[in-house]
């Protein structure tokens, strides 16, 4: 099905409503669904807004949330997300940010107690559109492990980070500490495909070609000991530094009733203050890098639609159409 991008949003958005979500909430969720395939990232765009409406049927997620906003510091928002959404409380900040960056130079943004926070570039795309250079962490529950530990102990950890290019839109860098998203090996499982040896290891802790295996098993870190390095690193940002559940001890983002209370850690510099040529430098740096066969991420077109599998769609109307929607049938237990 090819929907308008307006058509795709109300979508989302109507199927949130009916799920639990309040208007806030709802229109937080139906943009970011409808940016992530607006980006290419569509194992995390409508694939994934199954998981946010059975989590806010379930109770996993808090559709009413009420985010509470503090400011411990001229340069810092804090945001308790109230078990609710991450983007909401991103969006009801985002200006307070861009302005705390533009007089300070930096700013930072720290949330914790929310739902696995989708895909990590909108956060980062968002902030460069608005001129500024931005890193941005996120943790959840642990399904990565090393072959060395061959015990789940860190989340996909996520990292995205993103720079103003001029005359053209941001470059964004958005990618798992683990060797693929999860998203991916549940898509690959849905189909009944195999995947690299490299990605998971099943129960037993053997590496895995097969996708049903790995969902009941454990993701592997990109690059062995440095990739658990960075996504070390990452979850001390992103749950040390918010005071979200480390991975570890947080809930599945599955099933449950729990919220996974995972965090979100954003730095948002203004180069305008700091390197004010840096956005056409970086138009350079990109067109020399590009003749070099070097693939930079993000430079692709902007679709004007979205187009959705029936099976997919079918989901997704499902929501719409009862107020007490029954578990995603494509949704898969780990």
């Amino acid at each position: 099905m090819r929907l308008r991008i307006d058509e795709a949003r109300a979508l989302a958005r109507r199927a949130a409503l009916a799920a639990g979500a309040n208007e806030q909430t709802a229109t937080s969720l139906a943009n970011a669904t409808v940016a992530a395939e607006r980006a290419g990232h569509r194992s995390v765009g409508f694939a994934h807004l199954p998981d946010y409406l059975e989590g806010l049927s379930s109770g996993r997620i808090a559709g009413t949330a009420r985010p509470e906003i503090r400011f411990p510091a001229p340069t810092t928002i804090r945001v308790d997300a109230d078990a609710g959404i991450a983007q909401l409380g991103f969006d009801l900040t985002f200006d307070k940010l861009v302005e705390n960056a533009r007089q300070f130079g930096v700013a930072l943004f720290l949330q914790g107690n929310s739902f696995t926070v989708g895909e990590l570039g909108y956060y980062t795309r968002r902030l460069a559109e608005a001129g500024l250079v931005c890193l941005a962490t996120s943790n959840g529950p642990a399904m990565v492990t090393t072959p060395q530990s061959r015990q789940p102990v860190f989340g996909t950890n996520p990292m995205s980070f993103a720079a103003p290019v001029a005359g053209g839109v941001p470059l964004v860098i958005d990618q798992a500490s683990s060797a693929t998203a999860f998203v991916n090996i549940r898509d690959a499982a849905t189909r009944g495909e195999t995947i690299p040896e490299t990605w998971a290891l099943d129960t037993a802790g053997e590496p895995t070609t097969d996708s049903r295996s790995a969902l009941s098993g454990m993701l592997l870190a990109f690059g062995g000991a440095r990739g658990a390095n960075i996504a070390l690193m990452v979850e001390i940002l992103s749950a040390g530094m918010t005071g979200a559940n480390w991975s570890l001890d947080t809930p599945s983002f599955q099933h449950g009733a729990q919220s996974p209370g995972v965090g979100l850690f954003i730095v948002a510099i203004d180069p305008a203050i700091l390197a004010p040529d840096l956005p056409d430098r970086l138009t350079s740096q990109i067109e020399r890098l590009s003749a070099k066969g070097i693939y930079i991420a993000g430079r692709g077109e902007t679709p004007d639609h979205v187009c959705l599998p029936p099976s997919l769609l079918s989901v997704i109307e499902h929501y719409c159409r009862f107020d007490n929607p029954t578990p995603s049938p494509i949704s898969t237990n780990r």
